[in-house]
Formats: C-alpha cells, structure tokens, sequence
C-alpha cells in the first residue's frame, strides 16, 4: 500500500484512532493489508473481518505476532497493537481502497482495467496481467479475488509506481458490480458474456444482464469498453458506453469485430489461430487449453491495444502462458492417461465448453471420460441446466460419464435418459467412491475431463487422479 499516517487511514475510514506503544498520530505506515492473519508480515495492516465460521477479532494477537503494526477493527480490544475503530471492517476495506487508488491515479500514470462476465474472468485477468507486467509495474489479483473483500484487497496492493492494476469483478447478488466497480471507475471494462452463472443470485440472464453492464456505467468518461461482439446482451451494452462517453472496441469471431480470431484449430497441445487486429493479421499459438480461451485472448488483446501495447507484444507473451491458473483446464497425468483438471469453478457455459474441448482434443483410438459434478449458484434453474449439460455429454459421445454428488444427480439421470444406459453414464455419492471406480475402469489412452464447481471439492479428485498417472 501507499505510506500513509494512521491519522490519515483514520480520517478516510470515519474510525476512531487508538494508540499503543510509541506510535503517535503522524506515524507513517505502508504495509500489505489483509484479513488473514496467516499473511501478515513485518508492518502490514491486519483487518478483523468477522465472518460466516471466524471472527478475526480473535486473529488479532496472531497478526501481531507475525508482525502487523496496524488493526482495522469493529470494536476495541486489549491488544498491544495500534488500532482504528470502525462500524463496518468490510465497508471500511472497501473505504480505503478507494481512497488508496484515487490518490495513486491523480498522480497520473495509474491506468485501470476491469474485467467482468458469467465466465472466463480470471483466465482474461491473468492474461492481461502477463501482457502488463511486461510493461510496468502492475497489479492484479490473485486466484480469483473478486468479490466485495478480494477486489478491494487487491486494489491495496498497489503502490505509488504501480502503472497497471487489473480488477476482476464478480458478483452473486444484485448491486455488487456497481459497488465493487464505482470504486476505482476503470479506465478500461472488458465484458466477456452474460451467462447462466450465478442466475440464482439474481433471478434469471435478463438481470445477470443488468449486473454485469454496471462495469460498463462506471467506465470513466474517456475510456474504452471491451465488448464481446458475439454476445448480444453484451453487444447491447454499447448504448450504455455511448451514454458514459466511452468508446467501444469489439472483440469475437464474428467479422465486424476489431479484434477477432479466424481459422480456429484445436489441439491436445493448444489452440492455433489467426488473430486480427485493426486489419492486421497475425499467427498466434495458445498454449492454454480450450478453444473457449481464444475469445479470453481475444478480450485481453483489444484491452491492451486499447493501452498501447502492440499486438506482436501481446501475441508473443500470450504465448509463453502455459496455463491460466490452477485448476482451470489444467492438464496432468501422462501421455498414457491424460487428465484434465478444470472443477475451480463452473456454470452451464464453462461445462459445455469444457466437455467440447474433450472431445476436440481425444483422437479416434482414444476414448473420452468425463468425471462432473454439481454447478453451485442456480437456484431455480439448477435442475434444467444440469439436464442440459446430461444431454449435451452423451450428444458429444462422451464415452464415460462419471458423475459425483447428489447435486448433480439430475446431470447423470439426463444422460441416463437421452440414452447413456448401458453402463456409459454411473453414479457416486462420493469422490473417493468415484476414485476407486477410475482406478479400475481408466486405460491407457483415455482422456479425462474433471469439472465441476468449487464448492463439490473436484479439484482434489482431479489431483489426485493426476499424481496416480503421471
């Protein structure tokens, strides 16, 4: 962070500034802000954010022992530590940030890109980030810090040489992107799609639709916005730049796009493709798995051309990405058992995607093996979207659909139902029932796809999985 007195962070924050020790009022403090007490350091500022299953009150002692010099809390404690009072810590979180990233932008080099859309947030953020960091100083966040404590935690990290901070916004409830977005108003909003992901939060695509276009609204005047071509709801957000002042810059694979990709081929090694630019062509080989991430490329080049950078630039660091976080389409195991490790995160869009590429990457001698598992923050449309994903697998020929978890039991009845009935398609409470199962049913040649949401601890299975074939 920025150094700053604590009478200052006090004054941001409307709290109540209580000493300890030698410190006083103008004593100048530039640590790391965090609300895990696990990674404080010497100097930083710990937040005490209570929580669902924790109270980071009761974490105070252990940031002081790893060395904070600073407490951002909601009630005073008996601790030797400087402490400021406030109502809220979140809210308080999300003051600072705010405060932290207009004193750094109005010194005139901060440029600001913000990324939202149903899928594809965090691959595009880390994209950009490796087009940046090339560049400057920059900022972005880590895993998937995008959410009313991560995004503003990320925003702190910058300091006053920071050129870049990237933001991924995400939200599972109605008005989050505005507040999460209103805090930095990014020079630069990439939209990628308005999908089926977190509907359940919001009632439905229409108002998914109004949430992500808050990116768009908050878009300072002057700045660019990153819309998907190919999306009509995104597409439909143009109005809304126009209205801010904002230019439009178009990406997809559709002709009318400024930056589009044509001549898509996709391979167990990557994704080739033929990138252009403004009227530019130019070969470009992805290293990332999946044809879904050549519209992510896409995105992060027309915003980081939007910036200046030239597109040989962005092509060449594009490429030296061998993978686009953890996790996420990860390829592990061996040549003889291919496994690919994607169950971070999914909605019926990342699935389909997912299960496309399976197919695209397995060679006629190979067979395909897909492992799923339930798609969380559907509300009503859970069961639907879990048939379609069911139907779409066994219209793939999918050769074995493994599901897991009575979430995704819908997923394994579809399959069951559009005809995957002898023995194609079967059924696990658990994933250790699961694990022994591929243990004995996976061969040499196989291709194995694990997906699912985070919250049906997949990923674990795909590990697993990947250290028994490597």
């Amino acid at each position: 962070m920025i150094s700053l007195t604590l009478s200052r962070i006090a004054d941001v924050l409307g709290g109540t500034l209580v000493l300890r020790g030698a410190d006083s009022a103008d004593t100048v403090v530039s640590g790391t802000v965090d609300t895990d007490s696990r990674l404080i350091g010497p100097g930083d500022i710990f937040v005490a954010k209570p929580g669902e299953h924790a109270d980071g009150h009761d974490f105070v002692a252990a940031a002081i022992e790893r060395g904070a010099v600073l407490a951002i809390v909601e009630r005073p404690l008996d601790a030797a530590i400087t402490q400021i009072v406030v109502p809220g810590a979140v809210h308080a979180l999300a003051d600072l940030a705010r405060f932290v990233v207009g004193e750094v932008r109005a010194r005139g080099a901060l440029r600001i890109v913000g990324i939202t859309g149903s899928n594809g947030k965090t691959t595009t953020k880390n994209m950009m980030a490796r087009i940046l960091e090339a560049e400057d100083e920059t900022v972005a966040p880590q895993a998937s810090f995008n959410n009313e404590v991560g995004a503003p935690l990320t925003m702190l990290r910058i300091t006053e040489r920071t050129r870049y901070l990237v933001s991924e916004f995400g939200a599972s409830a109605p008005g989050e992107m505005a507040r999460l977005a209103g805090l930095v108003h990014p020079d630069i909003g990439v939209v990628l799609m308005v999908g089926m992901a977190h509907a359940g939060g919001f009632g439905g695509i229409e108002s998914t639709f109004v949430e992500k276009s808050q990116l768009i609204h908050a878009v300072r005047p002057g700045g660019v916005a990153v819309l998907n071509a190919d999306d009509p709801r995104v597409a439909a957000m143009a109005g809304i730049a126009t209205e801010r002042g904002a230019t439009v810059r178009w990406f997809g694979r559709g002709s009318a796009a400024d930056v589009r990709a044509e001549d898509v081929e996709v391979t167990p090694e990557g994704t080739r493709f033929r990138a252009v630019i403004d009227g530019d062509e130019f070969p470009v080989v992805l290293r990332v798995l999946g044809e879904h991430h050549v519209m992510n490329a896409l995105a992060a080049i027309a915003a980081a051309t939007s910036l200046g950078i030239r597109p040989e630039a962005c092509i060449e660091r594009l490429q030296a990405m061998e993978l686009a976080e953890r996790w996420r389409m990860q390829p592990m195991g061996s040549e003889r058992v291919r496994i690919i490790n994607d169950a971070y995160n999914a909605s019926p869009d990342s699935m389909a995607a997912a299960l496309r590429t399976l197919a695209q990457i397995t060679a006629p001698d190979q067979r395909t093996v897909a492992v799923l598992g339930a798609m969380s923050e559907l509300g009503e449309y859970a069961g639907e979207e879990h048939d379609r994903v069911g139907l779409l697998a066994v219209r793939l020929r999918i050769q074995r659909i493994v599901v897991i978890g009575s979430a995704a039991r819908r997923l394994y009845l579809s399959a069951i139902s559009e005809g995957s009935w002898d023995g194609e398609a079967v059924f696990f409470e658990t994933a250790d029932e699961a694990y022994d199962y591929l243990m004995s049913e996976l061969r040499e040649g196989d291709r194995v796809l694990v997906k699912s949401s985070n919250s049906a601890g997949l990923r674990h299975l795909g590990d697993r999985l990947g250290e028994s074939f490597s």
